[in-house]
């Protein structure tokens, strides 16, 4: 079994393996992310250390193995690779102490160093720092439970001052969800140089009977990729009125921030029994169709067995090829004389030509 976070805590067995990052870059002290995650811009040929902080809220001590890994952004999320996985960027990672044994309730530091190698090219890489429990292996061979807890990075790497971030929110659409919850969804470009993780609010204003609602958070997970563009989703309540309200999008990554308004009316929400009695009844349909068929065909099949007509003529497919031949001669209502002329002589014989 396994067990992913990243920058949080990992479940274990009555408690949790916590993992947090200590230091920031006085140059980011203002940016969210930076607080959370591994955020920064080095020179080719650049050493960092960072500090990092693993507890231990479990009853009892726990075997802690921390490392480097490969990440990437795929699908509007940000993934870090499973076990030892290698990129470029873990390449560059090294974390001292590499193992640590934290008791119950406490807590220990390890340090995280990348070293940017001189001839590195310019772009923007993406890995994690894992911190990983096991559980004991048993005798039998059974299953080992494997929890991990991880610090995202974010390096670019290039000459000169770090890359602007930016994106652009192209659209806001209302629609519902598929429990039937209406919701807001932004489309969101990333304009700028870095990746972004994006967070933010939705407010509605001058409803129906001049109602209010929100701030409503939006769904968390969002990252973009540089160039991309996904969507950001706000759900709402069931009980929130179709409209037409006005709507203010504000979303944010970092210290970036964009906001747009629209009017915007819910769609009807659709009875959530109705397709599935359609189906019911649709099924019942070719069911019975099928019976039905089933039926008729057995009747004619009986019939076709119960018939004198058919009866002769199924004995008659089932004589012999000479059998038929004396029956039809012998039959009434047959000349016999015509059927032997149209016989052919047999071999050998000498025909009787009468003198005249």
């Amino acid at each position: 079994m396994l067990a992913l976070a990243l920058a949080g805590s990992a479940r274990a067995s009555g408690g949790a393996i916590g993992l947090r990052l200590l230091d920031v870059p006085a140059a980011a002290s203002h940016d969210p992310r930076a607080r959370i995650y591994v955020v920064d811009h080095l020179a080719p040929g650049t050493v960092i250390h960072r500090r990092i902080e693993i507890s231990n809220t479990t009853a009892s001590t726990a075997r802690v193995v921390t490392y480097p890994a490969a990440a990437g952004i795929g699908k509007g999320a940000f993934l870090g690779a499973a076990g030892h996985t290698r990129n470029e960027l873990s390449t560059w990672t090294r974390v001292r102490p590499g193992t640590s044994r934290v008791r119950a309730g406490e807590h220990v530091t390890a340090v995280v160093t990348i070293a940017v190698p001189r001839d590195a090219a310019p772009g923007e890489r993406y890995g994690v720092v894992w911190a990983e429990v096991r559980s004991p292996p048993t005798a039998a061979g059974g299953i080992t439970q494997v929890n991990r807890v991880g610090i995202r990075m974010y390096l670019s790497v290039g000459p000169g001052g770090r890359p602007a971030a930016d994106f652009a929110i192209d659209s806001v659409t209302a629609t519902r969800a598929q429990d039937g919850r209406p919701a807001v969804i932004a489309r969101v470009h990333n304009t700028g140089g870095r990746a972004l993780d994006m967070s933010g609010t939705l407010r509605l204003r001058a409803g129906p009977g001049g109602l209010n609602a929100g701030p409503f958070p939006a769904k968390l997970g969002t990252t973009l990729a540089i160039g991309a563009t996904e969507r950001v989703t706000i759900l709402l309540d069931k009980r929130l009125p179709a409209g037409p309200w006005k709507a203010r999008v504000d979303l944010h990554s970092g210290l970036v921030e964009r906001h747009t308004q629209a009017t915007i009316t819910f769609p009807a929400a659709r009875p959530a029994a109705t397709w599935p009695y359609f189906v019911v009844l649709a099924g019942l349909a070719l069911l019975l169709l099928g019976i039905t068929a089933l039926l008729v065909a057995s009747r004619r099949r009986s019939i076709a067995r119960l018939s004198p007509v058919a009866s002769r003529r199924r004995q008659a497919a089932r004589q012999p090829a000479a059998a038929v031949a004396v029956a039809r001669r012998d039959s009434p209502g047959r000349g016999r004389s015509r059927r032997r002329a149209a016989d052919p002589p047999a071999r050998g014989s000498r025909r009787l030509r009468r003198r005249p």
